[in-house]
């Protein structure tokens, strides 16, 4: 007979593959498929074509009909470079009442958990399916869930809502902000300092970009609120630079100047609105950057786009967690998560997974065995549910 890891030892095997979201996750969703395969079940993995070193893998158990659930969960770690930690990272230890290792919080504990419940599932006598889902290159900016979206709906039944597992202390989590990241370069014209007028400092004309930020998180932060937008902390969009770089020497004009625009924006407002409008105000720097040299110019690159989380009325998502958990609060975030693309490709979507957010991306991760062991009951009420 093939044996059932427990979930224990599922995230103890899911951990030791050091997934960072630089480097490959292969390993990982090798060993996924293996033990599939080796329990007759229904998987695909889908291999990145602009990234052949990084997976995506889907599975289905139950009736292949329409209606069912996703278990999503994405496979990619942040790194521990410089990080102080008391145990190998990639060796879940207990101790004090704590399973220690990288990703037990953020989240392979809850990957291990819809791994256990989808073989579970599979021996049951389901009457709605259960379908698991495991992303990559979430922590880079969400940007591996949406391809596989598209590739889980051309081969299995669509599902009728979505668990995304970040840790929330198995709260529903109904609602986030969206993000965006813009890559800007800006390239200016070096002359010496005291003929600054003759060139274009990038770093200078990048700054005015900053300065639009600043201006615009000044007037979103006194504007009236939106009822929606009160659920989060800030109640407002916010938009922020967190590192610059450039520049040759302090008496040349710099000929380069590099940031990122971040926008975090609150449900209600668009994030393509947002990029349209710093769009506009970079074409109008970039015109008065040419009217001195016609070759400075700015370059912009969306680097990634996470739609926000639109809490629904009477979602199947929310409703089914609430019923399993008993959680009745309303709870936001203004991190972005992955749930606001499957909302967006037509999921009812929430957010519900067993550990704290904030030991995320933290020295010594942890996941309190308390929580490990409520996200298993949750597990087998879930199954359960889906067998009744």
């Amino acid at each position: 007979m093939v044996q059932r890891l427990s979930p224990l030892e599922i995230m103890t095997r899911l951990v030791s593959f050091p997934t960072v979201s630089r480097d490959t996750n292969l390993p990982l969703v090798e060993w996924v498929a293996e033990y599939l395969t080796a329990h007759g079940i229904e998987h695909y993995i889908w291999i990145d074509p602009d990234q052949p070193h990084k997976a995506g893998l889907y599975a289905h158990v139950g009736p292949r009909v329409e209606g069912g659930l996703v278990l999503s969960g994405h496979t990619d770690v942040v790194p521990v470079d410089g990080q102080d930690w008391s145990s190998d990272p990639y060796v879940v230890e207990e101790r004090d009442g704590k399973y220690y290792g990288r990703g037990c919080a953020d989240m392979k504990g809850f990957d291990a958990l819809a791994l256990w419940a989808l073989v579970e599932g599979h021996y049951s006598d389901l009457k709605r399916p259960l379908q698991l889902a495991y992303t990559f290159d979430e922590e880079i900016g969400c940007t591996g869930a949406p391809p596989l979206i598209v590739e889980m709906q051309k081969h299995l039944p669509k599902a009728e809502a979505v668990i995304v597992g970040e840790p929330s202390m198995l709260k529903a989590v109904t609602g986030h902000k969206g993000g965006a990241g813009l890559a800007t370069t800006v390239t200016g014209y070096e002359v010496h300092s005291s003929l600054m007028h003759t060139g274009v400092s990038a770093i200078m004309e990048g700054a005015k970009l900053i300065d639009w930020a600043n201006h615009r998180n000044i007037e979103n932060r006194e504007k009236p609120q939106t009822d929606l937008a009160a659920m989060f902390t800030p109640p407002w969009t916010t938009c922020h630079v967190g590192m610059v770089s450039g520049g040759t020497a302090h008496n040349i004009t710099a000929g380069e100047c590099r940031f990122w625009m971040d926008f975090r924006v609150v449900p209600g407002e668009s994030l393509p609105d947002w990029e349209a409008a710093y769009r506009a105000e970079v074409a109008r720097v970039e015109a008065e950057m040419q009217a001195v040299r016609p070759e400075a110019k700015i370059e912009v690159e969306k680097v990634f786009h996470v739609p926000g989380l639109v809490p629904e009325e009477d979602g199947a998502a929310e409703t089914l967690v609430r019923s399993l958990t008993g959680d009745n609060g309303r709870h936001v975030v203004s991190y972005g998560t992955e749930a606001g693309q499957y909302q967006e490709a037509g999921y009812s979507a929430v957010v519900c997974g067993p550990g704290d957010i904030a030991q995320a991306h933290q020295a010594d991760e942890f996941i309190t065995v308390a929580q490990f062991e409520a996200g298993h009951q949750f597990m087998r009420d879930l199954v359960a549910r889906l067998a009744a």
